[in-house]
């Protein structure tokens, strides 16, 4: 699977790079026909703590998911979105398996 990280108004380093890899990479033991995912990754001006966000567009024959999540820190924000993730990716596959 291709993975794009794409850093919005700062500069990211390889280590978060290389953990956004890994865990996504990890999606595809869920569903294998996984064509590639885009990662944006975002810092909000607020006061506020939760001021990290990622989203995720993950690309599957047919269709497309889009996760968006905020946290404190972008591994956080990564793992919650990629959880999410797999549980889409998990429905997607069931309901493909009661049309065959």
């Amino acid at each position: 699977m291709k993975v794009n990280v794409q850093a919005v108004n700062f500069n990211v380093d390889k280590k978060l790079i290389g953990f956004v890899h890994d865990r996504l990479g990890k999606l595809e033991k869920y569903y294998d026909k996984v064509v590639s995912s885009d990662v944006f990754l975002k810092v909000e001006n607020t006061s506020d703590k939760e001021n990290k966000i990622v989203e995720v567009k993950i690309s599957v024959p047919g269709d497309e998911f889009v996760v968006k999540k905020q946290s404190k820190s972008f591994e956080e924000a990564v793992d919650l979105s990629a959880d999410s993730l797999e549980r889409l990716l998990l429905k997607r596959k069931g309901r493909i398996r009661t049309h065959i």
